[in-house]
């Protein structure tokens, strides 16, 4: 199998004139580096803020009120210095600086101060469509009316996550947690007059994580001063609200505040909705929404029409614009009234349609219809096709006429069956006009996926649908992790149109590239949760051999360490009596070896006096799943970080290297890292790629941030750890759903972080569809569920096989499923030189291992659409994995024109640009080369 190297793209390394323009100047240049170009020495500036044009698709917007940037490459953005020079053109008109690299314009009007939505916009084209965007917007504190209830999920939030799985709440959810110190809702307020007046806030205070039912506080500060106390007493239960006040003193005026889990704080509440009312007011009530206009020519979000028989606003799936999308259209009395303004005139027109059809309950999967009336007209039928699943999304058309001026469309459901789909946005425009894509974030990332089943919550990435992101840095420590000299905004305008590998190669250059593990890494990984000893992971070994499984990595979980099987920092003398010889005779088996780590230690274990000595004392008793006893460690502390990597060394055996990796499982443990501007993920994940080359953990967040499989996205990640992390996603539920909802989860993450190594448990965690197992204490999964997971597996960056004593190795299942995973691991290690060349190739362009369709067919709908159940595996295999039980299967495959592909298995060609299906059995799976 022939890997193909895609040649790179040639830069374009012109300077920019060097010009004076009334309102704006070039910032004074600093020594030029031989063959590298910094964007300072030609900078931008306008008053206080500051430009630089790094590529075409990518220009640095800073604003600080002192005019003092930071010009030190931060934790996140290393690499601006490595971009070539890239030609501009700058110039002042009407009030507005306006920079156009000839792929983008960015416009900002001079003197107007701090970054907003209003001040600083960008433009670009996608496709065949003009794209306006406002980068800054939902960067900043949104306004919030004196004497009006404001949602708290709809303000600024650093760390709280947005929920719903709480009764009770107004609006679309909660702010939910505030389970770390700094973790805050803001607000801005114009004061009517200067005065004491009074912030009330509805909140919900119920048994927390730590076991407590006790009084909370929060901390409410006005313009950054020390702040007031906010005191939360229990309510009855987490599905019960109550109110607390706090007096804040406010001049006439602007003014911004925070209500934020101090440093003394408890936090650990939940925030359904604030409001600064005057003294002994009563707290507001929420305001009903009223529909809201449809523009001709713009698209809208659905959820914002006149909604009637149960047609409702939803947010519990990915992948919409806006904040969330119309659910609900269930029966015939269900519909969405839109008004249309500004038609140009009487005529022909078309209804653009953006929706999701999953499956609908018990309901089987099925093309749906919708009526789509205009007026008083007879409706039109559009047809709509199966997507991938809910947080997957198509766009169809269908035809109207409308009068000129205002009209009304209606969109229905001709029969109870019909419906039952997602719509996110509506728009109505000429017929000829091109499909106009949304603000929708395409691929998404989570801290793991523990517990999932079938479906997760994503914080959205690089990539939208339209073409254009801000990557706001404004937050991160600078990269040697000190503080900023001062607080500015400092973010990064993505403008790529449908050019979204340009994009990850952008963001490559600018944060890292993503880490290049040994080639050894991308062969078969078996790591099972269960209890064995040194003779019986030898003895497993050698019967793989006589199978003919294939083993790159054996990894020893945590039942192997002493004195404590979670958290020991010694290697159990009755599991591995000789780890010297133990570590030797895997190395000479060609093994490659990790051992699982939980972080922290016991009071009582041997080690821990030393390990308390090097943290001069600081190491803090908390409690954890090791029990009472049990101490933690604060990774931002230099001396508690020597003590804690100074334990794995303490666990090497004196004459061998010892492991090759060590998995930071980190999970129900209290260390955190209170190193601001990095997030502890990426820190601690840092340490490990310094030690052993690359780190095994979670990424993107912290453990006190929402939990450690949190969706809930962290103002300083997700970037830095793509550069050191074989991202390990969690303990998943073993069953058909989550196996689908994985297919589309790996090539969305690399795509929204750049970060290629995803692994995944090969097989789920636990739980699910389980059997009794062939080993003590042990399960299975049905037998074609564990052929199809390995299957998958094969055509992952990783291919790990993983539980908690669940049996998974081929000789453990029946014949068909023993033959199936035998051909496929060894066909995992036939593709080892492919997987390893699709990753290097992912480290020098940005373009990951497991790809989305759109990256490739940014101009097809059905890439979109198909995301979810089809992907790319380097740049010549189209994957489109079985997730459905039987030892026979039916899977529809799309393939993209341009290309002919051949079954790899059958060798029957298909043609490009039409959708088959694909009947397996548990001996092969639907696998195409591009040809």
């Amino acid at each position: 199998m022939l890997y193909r190297n895609s040649p790179r793209r040639s830069a374009t390394a012109a300077a920019a004139a060097g010009i004076l323009i009334t309102g704006l100047a070039l910032a004074p240049s600093a020594p030029a580096q031989a063959s590298r170009h910094q964007a300072k020495d030609e900078a931008v500036r306008s008053g206080d803020a500051r430009f630089e044009v790094l590529s075409p698709t990518l220009i640095r917007t800073e604003y600080q009120k002192d005019g003092r940037f930071t010009d030190a490459a931060t934790f996140n953005a290393i690499g601006r210095d490595d971009f070539p020079r890239t030609r501009f053109t700058k110039r002042v008109d009407h009030g507005w600086l306006i920079i156009d690299t000839g792929a983008m314009t960015l416009r900002y009007r001079v003197g107007s101060g701090a970054f907003t939505a209003d001040n600083l916009t960008v433009q670009l084209k996608t496709g065949k469509q003009v794209v306006q965007g406002q980068p800054w917007a939902g960067h900043t504190a949104p306004a919030c009316a004196f004497g009006a209830l404001c949602e708290a999920e709809s303000l600024q939030l650093n760390g709280p996550g947005v929920a719903t799985d709480h009764q009770g709440f107004t609006g679309r959810g909660f702010a939910a947690g505030f389970a770390a110190s700094g973790d805050s809702v803001t607000f801005a307020l114009d004061a009517p007059e200067a005065g004491t007046k009074q912030l009330a806030v509805r909140y919900a205070n119920s048994t927390g994580g730590d076991g407590q039912n006790v009084d909370r506080t929060l901390t409410v500060q006005v313009d950054g001063d020390a702040g007031h106390t906010l005191t939360l007493p229990p309510t009855a239960n987490w599905d019960t609200w109550g109110l607390a006040n706090v007096p804040v003193d406010l001049t006439a005026g602007r003014h911004e505040i925070s209500v934020v889990r101090g440093p003394n704080d408890t936090g650990n509440v939940n925030v359904d909705s604030l409001a600064v009312v005057n003294p002994g007011d009563p707290f507001p009530a929420p305001a009903t929404p009223e529909p809201q206009p449809l523009r001709f020519g713009t698209l809208g979000e659905a959820e914002t029409g006149a909604l009637t028989g149960g047609a409702r606003p939803a947010n519990d799936h990915n992948g919409a614009s806006g904040t969330g999308f119309l659910a609900g259209l269930e029966s015939t009395t269900s519909a969405d009234t839109l008004t249309v303004t500004d038609v140009p005139s009487a005529g022909d027109y078309q209804v653009q349609i953006r929706y999701a059809n999953g499956q609908a309950g018990a309901q089987p999967s099925q093309t749906r219809t919708m009526s789509v009336t205009a007026g008083t007209a007879a409706p039109v039928t559009a047809t709509l096709p199966l997507t991938s699943g809910w947080d997957y999304w198509n766009t169809v058309s269908v035809p109207v006429h409308l009068n000129r001026g205002t009209n009304t469309v209606t969109l229905g459901c001709p029969t109870d069956a019909s419906c039952n789909v997602n719509v996110d946005t509506v728009a109505v425009t000429s017929k000829g006009s091109p499909l106009l894509a949304p603000h929708a974030p395409l691929g998404g990332y989570r801290r793991g996926l523990d517990g999932v089943t079938g479906s997760a919550l994503t914080a959205p990435g690089l990539l939208y649908q339209d073409g254009w992101y801000l990557l706001d840095d404004s937050a991160s420590a600078l990269s040697n992790t000190k503080p900023r000299p001062a607080a500015e905004q400092d973010g990064y305008v993505f403008a790529y149109g449908q050019d979204f590998t340009r994009a990850l190669k952008d963001l490559s250059t600018l944060t890292g590239p993503t880490k290049l593990l040994p080639k050894w890494a991308y062969g078969v990984w078996y790591s099972e949760y269960y209890d064995r000893t040194a003779t019986e992971f030898q003895n497993l070994v050698t019967r793989a051999k006589a199978e003919g499984v294939p083993m790159d990595v054996l990894v020893l979980d945590t039942d192997v360490k002493a004195p404590d099987k979670w958290n020991g920092w010694s290697i159990d003398p009755t599991r591995i009596p000789d780890p010297k010889a133990f570590f030797d005779w895997a190395r000479k088996q060609g093994l490659h070896t990790g051992i699982n780590i939980h972080p922290s230690i016991l009071g009582s274990d041997p080690k821990f006096a030393q390990a308390q000595a090097t943290a001069k004392g600081k190491l803090q008793r908390v409690g954890c799943n090791g029990g009472p006893d049990c101490y933690a460690f604060d990774f931002g502390d230099p001396d508690q970080l020597t003590a804690y990597m100074q334990l794995h060394d303490g666990m090497i055996p004196k004459g061998t290297k010892g492991p090759d990796l060590w998995w930071l499982d980190w999970c129900c443990d209290n260390t955190k890292s209170s190193l601001a501007g990095v997030t502890a993920d990426a820190w601690i994940n840092q340490q490990y790629a310094d030690k052993t080359g690359f780190a095994f953990s979670r990424a993107y967040g912290s453990l006190q941030a929402g939990g450690y499989s949190s969706p809930t996205p962290v103002s300083t990640g997700p970037w830095a750890d793509k550069r050191t992390t074989l991202h390990f996603t969690g303990d998943t539920t073993s069953d058909w759903s989550t196996l689908q909802m994985e297919v589309g989860y790996t090539p969305g993450e690399s795509a929204a972080t750049g970060l290629a190594a995803v692994s995944h448990d090969i097989g789920g965690h636990t739980g699910g569809l389980q059997e009794p197992g062939s080993e003590p204490g042990s399960t299975k999964l049905p037998d074609d569920l564990y052929a199809r997971w390995v299957q998958f597996g094969t055509f992952q960056p990783i291919d790990r096989l993983h539980s908690n004593h669940s049996d998974r190795l081929p000789w453990q299942y029946g014949p068909a499923a023993n033959a199936s995973a035998k051909k496929f691991l060894n066909l995992r290690k036939e593709l080892q030189p492919y997987t390893y060349a699709a990753a290097k190739e992912a480290t020098r362009t940005g373009t990951p291992i497991v790809r989305s369709m759109y990256l490739a067919y940014p101009n097809e709908q059905a890439a979109y659409a198909t995301a979810g159940s089809q992907y790319l595996y380097g740049p010549d295999y189209l994957v489109a994995p079985v997730t459905t039980p039987g030892t026979t299967a039916t899977t529809s495959v799309w393939f993209p024109p341009g290309n002919s592909w051949t079954d790899i298995f059958t060798g029957k060609t298909y043609r490009g640009g039409t959708t088959q299906n694909i009947t397996t059995t548990l001996d092969t799976m639907p696998v195409f080369k591009k040809h």
